[in-house]
C-alpha cells in the first residue's frame, strides 16, 4: 500500500521532489518504494529521463485501473467517520478566491445545510490529492485533466491595475507605455501577461522586471502600494474594493486562466460534494 501510495504520488505530481514533499519522505525512500512496486508487478511503470520520472503506458494503465479503488475508500472512510449524521466536506481553494468569493457566502451555506461541515485547505498540488485526502478543489487553471469532473466558475477577463497616486505621476495610456515598468505576475497563471500581449497585439513591450507571488492578496498590496503593475483577473480587482487601485486599460481581453471546481467522478456520490457542488453552482460565483 505505501508503494501503491508513492506510485500514485509521483505519477498525479509528475515529480519524484514533489511526491516525497507532499508524503513527507526523502527522495531515495520514496524512489526504494517506487523500485519495489515495479519488481512486484515486474515491469517498469516510469520512464527514467535525467533524474526524473515519466510515467508509461503500463503506468498510465494502472494508474486508471486503481484510481476508482482509491477513491471508493476515501468515500468509505467518510460515510464512517461521519457516522450518517454530520457531512463533511475536505475542500482544497485558492486564498484570494476563498477570502473575496467564498467566504462571505458560507453563512447563507451554514443556514442551507446545518450538517454540512467544510475542512478547508490552501494547499498545492490540490488536483494531485484528489481523493486522497481532498474530496473537491476550486483551482485557477487553463486546463485540466479530462479525466476529472470540472465545472467553470466564470468567464475571467486579464486586467492590468496599478497605484491610481502612481498612475497619476507616471500615466500609462497605451500598452507601449508598461515598457519599464516593473510587473507583477501570480505563479498559478505564469502566462498571463503574454496571453494578454497576445490579445492586445503588442508583442513588443519590455517591463524592466517581471516579479512573481504566491499569493494574490500580496499582489494586490503590492500593487496598491505601487510596486508594480498587477497582471490578474477582473474578479479580483472587483472583489479586492481597493479605492487606491486603478484599471489600467478598458479594453476586455479574456483570460485563458478561470476558476474551476474539480473532483473525481466518483466523488459527486458523496451527498457532501453534491450538495457543495450544487450550492456553488447556484452562487454564481
Amino acid at each position: 500500500m505505501t508503494a501503491l501510495e508513492a506510485f500514485v504520488q509521483v505519477a498525479r505530481l509528475g515529480s519524484v521532489k514533489a511526491a516525497a514533499e507532499e508524503l513527507a519522505l526523502s527522495t531515495p525512500a520514496l524512489s526504494r518504494r517506487i523500485q519495489a512496486l515495479e519488481r512486484y508487478v515486474g515491469r517498469p511503470l516510469f520512464e527514467r529521463r535525467h533524474q526524473a520520472l515519466e510515467i508509461n503506458a503500463e503506468g498510465m494503465g494502472l494508474l486508471d485501473d486503481i484510481a476508482p479503488a482509491i477513491d471508493a475508500v476515501s468515500v468509505a472512510i467518510e460515510k464512517l467517520v461521519s457516522g450518517g449524521n454530520q457531512l463533511r466536506l475536505r475542500l482544497a481553494v485558492l486564498p484570494l478566491f476563498a477570502s473575496q468569493r467564498l467566504l462571505p457566502l458560507l453563512g447563507d451555506l451554514r443556514q442551507a445545510y446545518p450538517h454540512l461541515h467544510l475542512d478547508i485547505e490552501t494547499t498545492p498540488h490540490a488536483v494531485a490529492r484528489l481523493g486522497e485526502g481532498l474530496d473537491a478543489a476550486i483551482i485557477l487553471a487553463r486546463e485540466v485533466d479530462p479525466a476529472l469532473y470540472v465545472h467553470e466558475l466564470g468567464v475571467e477577463h486579464i486586467y492590468c491595475m496599478a497605484s491610481r497616486e502612481t498612475l497619476r505621476d507616471r500615466p500609462i495610456r497605451r500598452p507601449e507605455d508598461l515598457s519599464g515598468q516593473t510587473l507583477l505576475i501570480h505563479r498559478e497563471m505564469p502566462t498571463l501577461f503574454e496571453d494578454w500581449k497576445e490579445q492586445m497585439g503588442a508583442p513588443e513591450i519590455y517591463p524592466a522586471s517581471l516579479e512573481v507571488y504566491d499569493s494574490g492578496a500580496l499582489m494586490l498590496e503590492a500593487a496598491a502600494q505601487g510596486l508594480g503593475v498587477a497582471i490578474m483577473l477582473a474578479s479580483h480587482y472587483r472583489h479586492s474594493r481597493d479605492p487606491r487601485l486603478e484599471r489600467v486599460f478598458d479594453t476586455e481581453v479574456v483570460s485563458p486562466y478561470r476558476y474551476l471546481f474539480v473532483c473525481r467522478p466518483r466523488a459527486l456520490q458523496n451527498r457532501a460534494v453534491r450538495l457543495f457542488h450544487d450550492w456553488l453552482i447556484a452562487q454564481k460565483l
